[in-house]
């Protein structure tokens, strides 16, 4: 099958000399990657990160084998509202001291406010560079509300 990217752009290649279609669409302008590189780009990828729905599903089934942590926001907002369960505990104050609580296997998730935050990254970042196993939730806050989730108060 590796050959499909080949054809589909010379048919696109086609078209144009045809006169057939203006110019490719921004999506195909870049052509995608082969079958074998998008296994390996998302394979890594759910490496690193999860979704709000399925930290949903293992929290609410007695699944739960990972510390949720929310890496970002003030103590004040979180004490307003956070994901049942979450732990504050914001990217500047993660350290070897305060990640000693838990065991050394313990597998670390983290989250913020959403897509337009990075303090999930940089907490996972921290905690990766103290040599402690990480996943970011993607979608943070706002992807847990989107999925109908609710938030509570401390």
């Amino acid at each position: 099958m590796a050959f499909l990217p080949v054809a589909f752009g010379r048919a696109i290649a086609h078209a144009l000399a045809m006169k057939t279609i203006a110019s490719p669409s921004a999506v195909a302008a870049i052509p995608a990657a082969l079958p074998d590189e998008a296994l390996r780009h998302f394979d890594a990828l759910l490496r690193f990160e999860t979704d709000c729905w399925d930290v949903h599903h293992a929290m609410t089934t007695g699944r739960q084998d990972f510390v949720l942590l929310q890496t970002s926001a003030s103590d004040e907002s979180f004490a307003a509202e956070h994901i049942p369960g979450a732990i504050h505990l914001p990217h500047h104050r993660i350290t070897g001291e305060t990640l000693a609580r838990w065991p050394d296997d313990t597998l670390f998730v983290v989250y913020c406010a959403g897509p337009h935050c990075n303090g999930a990254d940089r907490g996972a970042a921290r905690i990766a560079a103290l040599g402690r196993r990480v996943k970011k939730m993607i979608g943070g806050k706002a992807g847990w509300l989107d999925e109908g989730f609710e938030l509570v108060p401390s």
